[in-house]
């Protein structure tokens, strides 16, 4: 009998490995807890390593599509001090890690699918082992698969059955707001090419530069967890004067863009302890910021996701069971704990007493090793 593959999570990870699998003709179901795939805001541009993100995109026979949609031209980045002064700015052209809006991977990746994978509006309450098969629950009910992946994000419902290690707040809170290019030129000339970074003083803002007219805005302080949560029960106009009052000092180009814009949400910065694993179950793994969630300042997470799901493909199109996962999670692992451990210095290094310093000499040594 060909064995059920269920997938919790519709993000670009768990969308990717049902891409994958479907190619080898295997059972799979994805379980997505939003009605449809226009439910909420996807996030921002991301950018696809050769290595990793972009090397499960030609496994899964979507070069075209992602080419189509791809922004070779938006690889640029510049870094602005406090005071609005430009120190650094570079092109990217040489650079081979093309932007891609996550809704639009989501779509290339959710019109690869046979109708039916996925299921919408799917709320997973968590899973249960019955004897050599396990139960995807939910309410009033549940469904039994051969091999459970948890695709679920930082909040992951799966990754609580494997382990009780939970994502560790890192200090560091973000308001995103959403600008449109003809109505604030300004930030989109700010932002260039690319992303922008401006840092100064344990606070840091980024612009960034995402497809059909559109860019994203962080910007971030250090604060307190119990700061972070009151913060996030705030109203908008609350939350934008706080962050105004946070930027004060500021050259007013840099603090007048957080009045502006359309309001997203307040970000607090979370990540699972480096090196986090778990005793590997026959049936059930994770994939993406369900097994290794950190910190954006490495530009790794979705590629992390797209490769693991190439990883564990391969390991359950070879052989289904405790040896082919124990070998995808010990790849899956080991390449996290690098990424994480990049992540969470390039957190501190934004987030500093340095200034821009110590951002300006890593996009310079970034520069220097091509």
């Amino acid at each position: 009998m060909k064995e059920r593959i269920g997938i919790v999570g519709g993000g670009p990870g768990g969308l990717m490995l049902a891409r994958l699998l479907q190619r080898q003709g295997m059972s799979v179901t994805v379980f997505e807890r939003d009605a449809h795939a226009d439910e909420r805001p996807q996030g921002g541009s991301l950018d696809l390593h050769e290595d990793t993100g972009q090397r499960a995109i030609r496994a899964a026979g979507l070069e075209a599509e992602f080419a189509a949609a791809a922004r070779p031209e938006d690889q640029g980045d510049r870094l602005y001090d406090e005071a609005g002064c430009l120190l650094f700015e570079h092109d990217g052209h040489e650079a081979n890690r093309p932007e891609i809006d996550r809704s639009d991977l989501r779509r290339i990746l959710l019109d690869s699918l046979a109708p039916g994978v996925v299921r919408w509006g799917q709320r997973v309450t968590g899973i249960a082992s019955e004897g050599e098969r396990i139960r995807i629950l939910q309410e009033g009910g549940g469904e039994l698969f051969d091999i459970v992946v948890g695709a679920d994000g930082a909040w992951s419902r799966v990754r609580s059955f494997l382990t009780d290690v939970r994502p560790v707040y890192q200090g560091v809170t973000l308001l995103e707001l959403g600008f449109d290019e003809t109505r604030h030129p300004h930030a989109a000339a700010l932002a260039g090419h690319g992303k922008m970074f401006a840092v100064g003083d344990n606070r840091a803002m980024i612009l960034q530069r995402n497809g059909h007219g559109h860019l994203r805005f962080y910007c971030g302080v250090r604060m307190s967890e119990e700061a972070a949560a009151a913060l996030s029960e705030s109203g908008e106009q609350e939350i934008r004067a706080r962050m105004a009052d946070a930027f004060a000092a500021w050259a007013l180009d840099l603090r007048g863009l957080v009045g502006e814009g359309n309001f997203i949400g307040v970000r607090p910065m979370y990540a699972m302890p480096i090196g986090t694993r778990w005793v590997t179950h026959p049936g059930i793994t994770l994939l993406g910021d369900a097994a290794h969630l950190m910190s954006p300042f490495s530009g790794e997470g979705v590629n992390l996701a797209l490769a693991d799901a190439f990883d564990l493909a391969e390991a359950l199109t070879q052989a289904i069971g405790m040896e082919s996962i124990g070998v995808y999670e010990a790849t899956m692992a080991a390449r996290a704990e690098i990424a994480a451990t990049g992540a969470a210095a390039g957190l501190t290094s934004v987030f500093s007493d340095d200034g821009p310093e110590s951002v300006l000499t890593r996009f310079q040594e970034r520069i220097q090793q091509g």
